[in-house]
C-alpha cells in the first residue's frame, strides 16, 4: 500500500486532505509542522508527501529539499495559496512532483495528483526491482562465464592450467621474450615411480598425490608464473623473466617441497619418499623458440630420470634441428626405459 504523509499547520486543511486520501485507499500519516514532517519521513519513509509551503519551524521548501536529499524516490507535492503560485513553480524546479493551490476548488484534484504520484512511485519501484534483477542476472552470467572459462583452460583434477592453455601461453611468452630480448624458462616435472604408486594404492590415492603436487606448484610459483598439468603425472611451469640460474633455484624449491610432502604410502616408494624429477631449459641459453624450449626441458627431465630421479637437470647448450621430431623421440625413449 502507498504511504502518504500530509503536513500542514492548518488542522482543518490537514484533516481534509488526510480524509480524502484515506478514502482513496492510501495509508495516511499527518504532521503539524515541518520538523514533525521530517521526523516522520525519517521513521516511516512515506512514498508521497503533501506539504504546505508555509509552516512553523521548517517550510515546505525545506521539507522538500531534505526529503529529496535523503530519498529521491519520495514524491513531494507542495500545497500553496494563490499568492504563492510563483514559489510553487520554483518548488517544481527544485524537484517537487506537483503542486496544489489552496483553497481547493475540487477535492478530486487531491485524488488525481495522488493517483499520478502513486503510479509514478510504482513505476520507479518496478524499475528499481528490474535493474536489481538484471544486475543479479548479469552477475550470475559473469560467474558462469568465469566458470566456463576455467573449465576451458584448467585441469579438473589439480586446478592447474591444462596442456592446451599452457602450450598457447608458453608460445606467447617466448614470442614476447624474443621480441624484448628477455629470458624465459620452462620446468618439466614428472612424478617418480608414479605407476608403482598407482599399482600399489589405486588410482584414487594417485589422484590425491597429483592434487598435492599441484598444490605445491601453486604455492611455490610467483604471480607471473604459470603452472600446468601437462598430462598424466607430468607438469610444466613457465617462468617469465627468469634465466637458467633462477629457474634451477625454483626447480630445487619445487623438488624439495614435493619431497617434504607427507603421504602414508611414501615409505613403500623407491627411496622412501614421494618425489619428482625436473628438467630445466631457458631461452636464449638452450633454445630459440617455444618448441625447442619444451624439447630441451623434456630432454633435461629425461637426464634427471637417468641420474636416479628426485633430482634436477638443466638442458645442455645446443639447439634442436627439428624440435617437433626430437620431442617425439625423447618421449619414446623416456617411456621405453620407464621414465616414471
Amino acid at each position: 500500500m502507498i504511504k502518504v504523509l500530509v503536513a500542514d499547520d492548518d488542522s482543518a486543511i490537514r484533516n481534509l486532505v488526510a480524509e480524502v486520501l484515506k478514502d482513496g485507499g492510501y495509508s495516511v500519516l499527518t504532521a503539524a509542522d515541518g520538523e514533525e514532517a521530517l521526523r516522520i519521513c525519517q521513521e516511516s519513509h512515506p512514498d508521497i508527501v503533501f506539504t504546505d509551503q508555509r509552516m512553523p519551524g521548517r517550510s515546505g521548501l525545506e521539507v522538500l529539499a531534505r526529503v529529496r536529499e535523503s530519498d529521491p524516490m519520495t514524491h513531494v507535492v507542495i500545497m500553496t495559496s494563490y499568492a504563492s503560485l510563483e514559489n510553487a513553480i520554483a518548488a517544481l524546479k527544485n524537484g517537487a512532483y506537483d503542486y496544489l493551490l489552496k483553497p481547493f476548488e475540487d477535492l478530486d484534484l487531491i485524488t488525481c495528483v495522488a493517483q499520478r504520484a502513486a503510479q509514478n512511485v510504482q513505476l520507479m519501484r518496478d524499475k528499481e526491482q528490474l535493474v536489481a534483477s538484471l544486475s543479479e542476472q548479469n552477475a550470475q552470467l559473469e560467474r558462469l562465464n568465469a566458470r566456463l572459462n576455467d573449465l576451458a583452460i584448467k585441469d579438473g583434477l589439480t586446478g592447474l592450467y591444462n596442456h592446451r592453455h599452457a602450450q598457447e601461453t608458453i608460445a606467447a611468452a617466448v614470442g614476447v621474450a624474443k621480441l624484448e630480448q628477455r629470458p624465459v624458462s620452462v620446468l618439466f616435472a614428472d612424478v617418480d615411480h608414479f605407476k608403482y604408486y598407482n599399482d600399489t594404492y589405486g588410482h584414487q590415492r594417485g589422484d590425491e598425490v597429483l592434487r598435492a603436487i599441484g598444490g605445491v606448484l601453486k604455492q611455490t610459483c610467483r604471480g607471473t608464473d604459470l603452472a600446468a598439468r601437462w598430462g598424466g603425472e607430468e607438469f610444466v611451469v613457465l617462468l617469465p623473466d627468469t634465466d637458467s640460474k633462477g629457474a634451477l633455484a625454483q626447480a630445487e624449491r619445487v623438488r624439495a617441497a614435493v619431497e617434504a610432502l607427507s603421504d602414508p604410502g611414501q615409505h613403500t616408494q623407491p627411496g622412501g619418499v614421494l618425489s619428482v624429477s625436473i628438467g630445466v631449459a631457458s631461452l636464449p641459453e638452450h633454445a630459440d623458440g617455444s618448441a625447442s624450449l619444451l624439447w630441451q626441458a623434456d630432454a633435461a627431465l629425461y637426464e634427471a630420470k637417468r641420474a636416479g630421479r628426485n633430482t634436477v637437470r638443466v638442458a645442455p647448450d645446443f639447439q634442436a634441428t627439428d624440435p617437433s621430431l626430437a620431442t617425439g623421440v625423447y618421449r619414446s625413449i623416456g617411456r621405453a626405459v620407464g621414465r616414471g
